[in-house]
């Protein structure tokens, strides 16, 4: 089963979840703002992706934060803290793919996937 984590309204999402929508693939989506973000797939991603990946510096949710708190996620467990406690700085869509887990939306990397 394909899951998809993200937020609704996330157009990268949106994209994501479309394109899997297209292609006739079933898939379950996990809202982190409904849901919250499951502390042993954040843990698990960190593991295979790697936090730097993970954390989305480019959006508006980390150039709001404080500047003392963008300097403090320095490593996998302080970047897990500020992902936990602000899903929006996850990079989206984080999808599992049965036993293989990707983050962001390329189509070329996901029909690879397949």
């Amino acid at each position: 089963m394909i899951i998809l984590y993200g937020i609704p309204n996330c157009d990268t999402v949106k994209k994501a979840r479309a394109w899997l929508t297209a292609q006739g693939l079933a898939h379950e989506f996990h809202d982190f703002k409904k849901a919250g973000v499951p502390a042993d797939r954040l843990a698990a991603w960190e593991s295979a992706l790697g936090w730097q990946k993970l954390l989305n510096r480019k959006g508006t949710t980390w150039r709001k934060l404080d500047p003392q708190d963008q300097a403090s996620a320095v490593d996998a467990i302080t970047a897990q803290a500020l992902m936990r406690a602000q899903p929006s700085l996850i990079k989206r869509p984080v999808v599992e793919w049965g036993n293989r887990s990707t983050v962001g939306f390329d189509p070329a990397v996901w029909a690879a996937e397949l």
